[in-house]
């Protein structure tokens, strides 16, 4: 990841891939041969494609080279060595600072997340927010506290806070702690928050995620997106997917509508939003004066543990993965729906060990 993230630096600075050619700088060469072997390696691809967003594994952005132009690592670094000239042993040259050092040992120390699948749907479900406005970006200023369940961008990548550890003092007397970092595309790192502070700062795209804000679902004053008399509705798929035929009486769909909910469902059976099937409303609210937009979030939000992992296939045979539905049982979303009218919804989580929402 580091190597590759070395080439992504040199596309920036110079605005095209590395390319092979003896009349090239000797670093383009070498960066132009590591891009070749990432390419050919199904593994490598699979673990920097997140990273990719220049689209420098597409196999049509290749630089095409004759067979007497590649050259292997050995000789690069052959040509590496001597291509200084020599020099004075005494002389030192090419030593990099303790900082330099550090940093680049806190990037190679990362690590294949092995329980990933734990903490994913958190990272969708931040994704969600963003998009839905639940959530928002701001800048990383210098020294910021950063704390156990936080998120943030660094370098491009989802950054979360997985365990912090106990606080000591630096030389300085700074406060610092280690904490265990998850990256957005299935890896992991032990940094010191120190060290997270420093990148977040120097990065100009570093970035705080805040929590999640529904803001005020009721109001007086009409926004956009508010609805004077809303729906939430609560159907129940007639699939005949294995799955979902066994686990009928949980699987549910929770939406809201400004006007009937019959029109929306009319075309349920050629919908992969409805599961490509009929459905019935097991449940309907009246609500005035909502926004829908922030209340949909919020309940996706509140039952994301239980969202429902299924993949099926559309009318043209390509996979799609719904994502608004969920293992919860109907009293469960009775209750939410109770919540919401207290003002104590936003509040709780659900929790599908128990089927209960807790604070």
């Amino acid at each position: 990841m580091a190597g590759f993230e070395e080439i992504q630096r040199f596309v920036e600075e110079h605005g095209h891939p590395p390319e092979h050619g003896e009349d090239k700088d000797i670093f383009e060469r070498l960066y132009a041969v590591r891009l070749d072997r990432i390419r050919s390696l199904e593994e490598c691809r699979t673990l920097v494609g997140p990273m990719d967003h220049q689209g420098l594994l597409d196999e049509k952005a290749a630089i095409q080279t004759d067979p007497d132009e590649s050259i292997d690592d050995e000789t690069l670094l052959a040509e590496l060595a001597g291509a200084a000239g020599a020099s004075d042993l005494t002389e030192l040259r090419h030593v990099r600072s303790r900082a330099e050092v550090r940093a680049a040992e806190e990037v190679a120390n990362r690590e294949a997340c092995e329980d990933f699948d734990l903490f994913k749907p958190l990272f969708d479900q931040v994704e969600t927010d963003l998009k839905s406005g639940l959530r928002k970006t701001v800048r990383f200023g210098q020294d910021a506290g950063i704390n156990q369940g936080e998120f943030f961008i660094l370098s491009g990548q989802t950054v979360f806070v997985a365990e912090k550890g106990d606080e000591f003092a630096t030389p300085q007397g700074h406060p610092d702690a280690r904490l265990r970092v998850v990256f957005s595309n299935g890896t992991e790192s032990n940094l010191l928050l120190r060290s997270l502070q420093r990148a977040l700062y120097k990065d100009e795209a570093g970035r705080r995620i805040t929590d999640a804000d529904s803001g005020p679902l009721f109001s007086e004053s009409w926004e956009e997106e508010d609805v004077e008399s809303g729906t939430i509705y609560v159907l129940r798929s007639l699939s005949e997917h294995p799955f979902v035929a066994e686990h009928r009486e949980l699987v549910h769909k929770i939406g809201v509508t400004g006007g009937k909910v019959e029109t929306r469902l009319a075309n349920a059976p050629h919908d992969a939003t409805y599961l490509l099937a009929d459905v019935e409303v097991v449940a309907t609210y009246k609500l005035a004066g909502i926004n829908r937009r922030k209340l949909e979030a919020l309940f996706h939000r509140i039952f994301a543990p239980a969202q429902l992992d299924l993949t099926i296939q559309d009318r043209f045979g390509h996979p799609v993965k719904p994502r608004e539905w969920f293992l919860v049982p109907l009293h469960v979303i009775d209750e939410a729906v109770k919540r919401i009218q207290d003002g104590s919804i936003t509040e709780v989580l659900y929790d599908p060990a128990t089927a209960q929402l807790k604070s």
